[in-house]
């Protein structure tokens, strides 16, 4: 018998690469969130069964009966978007996880939650790399709302018995992503632009979304009432000038990115994170960055009005 898990958010970029790790390990994957795919398109991306609609508590107790787990991927996942629509960014963060974990707690108190954290609890630091013993000290919307959750989470494993893992994502990137610097750095080298925001000196842990959904998978047997909290990232902390000058480089351009030195309000200048204890439970990351970066482009060039994510 096939075990069940629930993808929120399964339509987004990081839930599809979730959704397919799953299925390909042999789970029965239901998604659920917004967004229209064939049933063809769906199963591709390992999802059994698709069901548009709002994570609340009436699809919940529609849907998501009798899983495993629940991996919830569905929410904001922007600091700009955050900085802009600070109600509905938490709207989509607290108040979808809210319903989770009181749907686990009431209906379903077995099924174990996963959730995908975010570097951006961390704020600004004085000492890196950055563990997961630091006090959070997020400088957006979007780090304040993801360390609500990570409190509820808390709060639900220890006083209620909910068996949950979070995984703080450090910089997710891969084939599909349209948003962020790759993304931006492919649409501005097609009209020619090389010019970008900062200084190039800024620093961040990429690590590639193949990885990461292998991590999730890894997670599924991790979560406790206990409430592991891990860093999910590579260790290794790159310019983001080297990570443009790999960029350009194999997109062929014939200049060099340049910069304009402004400050990137909401975003610290560096991240890097320190992986051993999700290195303890039996993950590394597989893909390097360069190679994660001409795939990147290559998907780019070949199908640039094609990502799943915007």
């Amino acid at each position: 018998m096939k075990y069940s898990v629930l993808v929120t958010g399964a339509h987004g970029f990081l839930g599809r690469y979730v959704a397919k790790t799953y299925g390909q390990a042999g789970f029965y994957v239901i998604g659920l969130g917004h967004g229209r795919w064939s049933a063809s398109e769906a199963r591709e991306w390992g999802v059994d069964e698709w069901h548009h609609a709002d994570v609340d508590m009436d699809s919940l107790q529609k849907y998501a009966s009798d899983m495993s787990i629940i991996i919830h991927c569905a929410g904001s996942g922007s600091v700009g978007f955050s900085l802009s629509n600070p109600m509905k960014d938490f709207e989509r963060t607290v108040w979808t996880t809210h319903y989770v974990l009181e749907y686990i707690r009431t209906y379903s108190p077995k099924t174990r939650l996963l959730y995908p954290s975010s570097a951006a609890v961390y704020g600004n630091q004085e000492h890196l790399p950055l563990t997961t013993d630091m006090m959070p000290n997020p400088i957006s919307p979007y780090g304040v709302h993801k360390n609500i959750v990570e409190e509820l989470c808390d709060m639900y494993a220890k006083q209620y018995g909910v068996h949950v893992a979070v995984l703080r994502l450090f910089s997710v990137y891969g084939n599909g992503l349209e948003k962020q610097l790759l993304w931006d750095a492919c649409s501005k080298l097609s009209q020619g632009i090389n010019s970008f925001w900062g200084t190039g000196e800024e620093t961040r842990d990429w690590v590639h979304v193949s990885d990461v959904a292998l991590a999730f998978l890894i997670a599924g047997d991790k979560a406790s009432a206990r409430c592991p909290v891990v860093n999910v990232g590579t260790g290794k902390a790159v310019k983001i000038k080297e990570v443009l000058h790999m960029l350009f480089e194999a997109y062929g351009a014939q200049v060099l990115p340049s910069f304009g030195g402004e400050i990137n309000v909401g975003n610290p200048n560096h991240y890097v994170a320190d992986v051993n204890d999700i290195m303890t439970w039996g993950w590394a990351p597989t893909v390097s960055l360069r190679q994660g970066i001409e795939d990147y482009v290559r998907w780019y060039q070949r199908d640039d009005d094609g990502g799943v994510c915007s």
